[in-house]
């Protein structure tokens, strides 16, 4: 299949496709947009089914990224790299470092950070060869997972006051899927204010760590859609809205960290037509990379500078679910029209 034919290419300026004999490096870098400035975005390390899948997961990943930036207001454009294969048993240093070769062939066009399947340690390997890297451990921002849960509590915070009226998150019933660092640490900010959760995760230690730790109730992964709740919270794979999961759900509003959470972006419409209030993935779970790009403004990172602009997350959220109702738009329609409005000026009516 052409990449040019792909149903998820959306105009992308390049597509690279890397290798290294010696490492096993199979990897893919796509540059989507680089209006706003270069392209920022991780590079997730996971043992897909098929090329296809991989080429279809970073066309879909990049234009996300493109749209995160532009509405987080950041000076960058959107990018993305996969690695093929499993980061538990493929991953070494030598493969960290062939991946960082490629990203310094681009030229600066792109910017790598962490992702799914690869960490802070990992980015470290990667500075070695190339310059082009964020989201490092000394002197830098390190794990951005604190800062995208910071970033999904604030977005909470402002869709359940949006919908339901609600000052005090204290009883809010919330549906966590995926107990990964995002996933945990959110977790850990609902139950500081008094949420209740219940929790899924293909991992039994981890949920047994909710549990224990904030008191969650356990839910089967494959029920979690069914389980009545305030909010539904997806902060693992992407696509888990769909023709199937959406009738089943029973909650006032979806707000999580998973990328690409809409199979399909009529999802979105169809969310709005059940009454349920949807804070567009890219928006809220923008929190990681706006820590990072605190790393990269030329001042040095400061961390409370960094969460506070974290924090202007929540107003985000308001200003697009106001404009979603004024021009009678799902919100996931109303925040690309904002981030277009942002990095394709020429192209907006």
């Amino acid at each position: 299949m052409s990449v040019f034919s792909m149903q998820d290419f959306d105009g992308h300026e390049q597509v690279v496709f890397a290798s290294d004999p010696e490492t096993g490096l199979k990897a893919i870098i796509a540059i989507h947009n680089t209006a706003r400035g270069p392209a920022l975005g991780g590079c997730r390390m996971w043992a897909y089914a098929g090329e296809n899948d991989a080429i279809r997961d970073v066309l879909r990943l990049s234009r996300g990224m493109t749209y995160k930036n532009a509405m987080a207001d950041l000076p960058f454009g959107g990018g993305k790299s996969v690695i093929i294969g499993d980061a538990r048993s493929m991953k070494t240093p030598e493969l960290m470092a062939a991946m960082g070769r490629a990203v310094e062939r681009l030229a600066g066009r792109y910017i790598i950070a962490e992702d799914v399947g690869t960490s802070v340690e990992d980015m470290a390997v990667v500075r070695t060869v190339t310059s082009h890297v964020a989201g490092l451990k000394e002197g830098g921002s390190g794990d951005p997972s604190p800062a995208t849960a910071h970033g999904v509590f604030m977005g909470i915070r402002a869709a359940v006051g949006y919908k339901m009226r609600r000052n005090s998150l204290d009883g809010l019933r919330v549906n966590v899927q995926g107990l990964g660092h995002v996933g945990l640490h959110l977790c850990r900010q609902l139950a500081d204010e008094g949420a209740r959760l219940a929790v899924a995760d293909i991992r039994r230690e981890h949920v047994e760590e909710a549990v224990d730790s904030f008191g969650a109730t356990p839910i089967d992964p494959d029920s979690i859609y069914d389980v009545e709740a305030d909010v539904f919270a997806p902060c693992a794979l992407g696509a888990v809205i769909n023709d199937d999961t959406l009738p089943r759900l029973r909650v006032s509003v979806v707000a999580g960290s998973a990328n690409n959470q809409l199979a399909e972006n009529r999802h979105g419409a169809a969310l709005a037509a059940r009454g349920i209030l949807y804070a567009p993935d890219y928006v809220i779970n923008a929190g990681g990379v706006i820590n990072i790009s605190h790393e990269l403004d030329g001042g040095g990172y400061d961390r409370e500078t960094a969460f506070a602009h974290v924090g202007r997350i929540h107003d985000t959220l308001l200003t697009i679910f106001s404009r979603a109702d004024q021009d009678g738009l799902p919100t996931n329609v109303a925040a690309d029209r904002i981030a277009e409005e942002r990095f394709r000026p020429s192209r907006v009516a």
